[in-house]
């Protein structure tokens, strides 16, 4: 296995709105997965966290998952191509030389890792055409060590991390008499091996001598240009081929672009990167991390294959209740409960849908068969799933397995479970401090039905008058619940664990007449109370989907 695959992150992640299940089954996979695997899976959550779901991490000491927005394909996924950058001092020819071992057409400029700017072979190209401007090498401010290096030459005299500020370059190819009518103060000037010429130069004040052909210097005009703090270099070139590399030695920050600069952040969504590109006709576009720091560039033609994100669904096989952008992702796995969602896959993936009360007891189950032994933890949230999900085994969605697996869990995590469960309802059922959405939420689940959407929220407790105070909060702002969400019908269970009933909250089209029909309740029915119904998955849902579907 190559260390990138090892690397490369697959999510465990439950539904919408999660419920303990959904927590506590992803976080206790994704530590099976890496155990059997080794492979990088990391236990995520698609919403917030409810009060009860917290108070059973914080028993467990166990961190809560971060929040996995959506999985939309993002820059990230995309094989984005690395390439090392120069810095703003580098020469034309050093640039090129990178270009062309890397075949490519586009150069960053990097400092410190921080883009400065980026240069083309345009760019370069445009360098060649601006020959006939003598002044160049000077207005780059040219340093004496990169005219050196491109030259491959050496430096005889004078300090070569000095820079070429000022004047022009000129050949001296004429008679000592007639450079003294070109050449200027502070000139570079290209010479050959004559004696006269390079003393002319000198004594015109000329800032740098380029003895061309490896000409011998003599010891006098080494003299006399060190008095003058005067940069002789000597290369092996020609007079011709020197004036045709020396403008090579110029920085490339003279030449590249820094202003205006098409970039993209590793985190940006690939809907959103290829429009931008559709509006701009440039080969390769830089990308930035989270820390400001260049990644390197991203071309159309990468764009084409991404890598979708790896996800294992736990708790749900629903599309509307996945992680937003789920049809962009690779589905691994489904572990579930529930029954047969909408959910599409690219392809085969492996489907493990049992008719128990809770999806943690699969993943126990699936402990068991690699033969590992849950750590204390990772028990606990477990069992505390199964508790929560069956209401402390009173749900009728509750089997014996459950139960069985339960109790199996507590006694590894060390707990009782009847007063762990008390503690933990109590804990999800304190709700002073939520406003009214939050609590509508907190354990809510979206189904279609035909041409249908609905919503189906539920708040479990052992105290009537707790629950009563919830539904004088919630009754008011049902109809906003109901606009906020965008749905057709909300269903609100507020549910009993003690006395195994359920009080009905609805709102929206034919909501009330629908639950009516459905449960056959008599037409003067005030309150929706429906006894002997605390499940959700098992027994409201199906109701009421049977009805809709009539």
């Amino acid at each position: 296995m190559s260390d990138n695959q090892k690397d490369r992150k697959v999510y465990v992640v439950g539904h919408k709105n999660p419920d303990t299940d959904s927590i506590c089954s992803a976080i206790a996979y994704a530590e099976l997965k890496r155990r059997v695997t080794g492979k990088n899976y990391v236990a995520k959550r698609a919403g917030t966290v409810s009060e009860e779901t917290l108070f059973v991490l914080n028993q467990f000491h166990v961190q809560e998952p971060a929040l996995l927005q959506n999985v939309f394909q993002q820059l990230k996924d995309v094989d984005i191509r690395k390439i090392d950058g120069v810095s703003s001092q580098a020469s034309v020819k050093e640039a090129w030389a990178m270009m062309k071992e890397n075949s490519i057409r586009t150069l960053p400029v990097l400092k410190d890792q921080k883009l400065e700017g980026i240069i083309t072979i345009g760019d370069i190209a445009n360098s060649y055409m601006e020959l006939h401007d003598s002044h160049l090498l000077s207005e780059a401010r040219t340093q004496y060590r990169s005219i050196k290096d491109t030259l491959s030459g050496e430096i005889i005299t004078g300090n070569e991390h000095a820079y070429f500020i000022k004047g022009k370059v000129v050949i001296a190819a004429s008679s000592p008499d007639m450079m003294e009518n070109f050449i200027e103060p502070d000139d570079l000037v290209i010479v050959g091996n004559r004696y006269e010429s390079q003393l002319c130069a000198i004594e015109m004040d000329a800032s740098c001598l380029v003895i061309c052909q490896g000409a011998e210097v003599s010891r006098t005009i080494k003299k006399l240009a060190s008095e003058r703090d005067i940069v002789i270099i000597s290369t092996p070139f020609d007079t011709f081929t020197t004036a045709r590399l020396i403008n090579q030695s110029i920085p490339v920050k003279h030449f590249m672009t820094r202003d205006h600069l098409t970039t993209f952040h590793v985190n940006d969504y690939l809907e959103e990167v290829k429009e931008v590109m559709t509006k701009k006709r440039y080969r390769d576009f830089p990308v930035i991390d989270k820390k400001g720091r260049f990644t390197g560039f991203i071309s159309r033609r990468r764009l084409l294959k991404p890598k979708r994100k790896q996800v294992v669904l736990v708790d749900h096989n629903e599309k509307t209740q996945a992680v937003d952008g789920i049809e962009e992702a690779e589905i691994l796995e489904i572990i579930d409960h529930h029954r047969i969602g909408n959910l599409e896959t690219m392809g085969p993936v492996y489907f493990r849908n049992q008719p128990l009360g809770c999806t943690a007891t699969i993943i126990y189950q699936m402990y068991q068969e690699n033969q590992i032994k849950p750590p204390k933890e990772i028990a606990g949230l477990l069992c505390a799933a199964i508790l929560s999900d069956t209401l402390l085994f009173q749900s009728p969605t509750c089997t014996p397995m459950d139960e069985a697996t339960a109790r199996t869990l507590a006694k590894i995590a060390q707990i009782d479970v009847v007063e762990f469960a008390k503690e933990m309802f109590k804990a999800g059922s304190n709700l002073a401090n939520k406003s009214v959405a939050e609590i509508c939420f907190q354990d809510f689940k979206e189904f279609h039905v035909n041409e249908l959407t609905f919503g189906v929220g539920q708040i479990n407790s052992m105290d009537k008058e707790e629950l009563e105070e919830i539904k004088e909060k919630i009754c008011p702002k049902l109809v906003e619940v109901l606009k906020e969400s965008g749905l057709d019908m909300v269903f609100f269970m507020l549910t009993n664990i003690v006395e195994q009933s359920t009080e009905l909250l609805c709102s929206g089209g034919n909501a009330r007449e629908t639950v009516m029909d459905a449960f056959e309740l008599s037409e003067d029915t005030e309150d929706i109370i429906l006894n002997g119904v605390v499940s959700r998955k098992k027994q409201l849902i199906p109701t009421l989907v049977s009805e809709m579907q009539q």
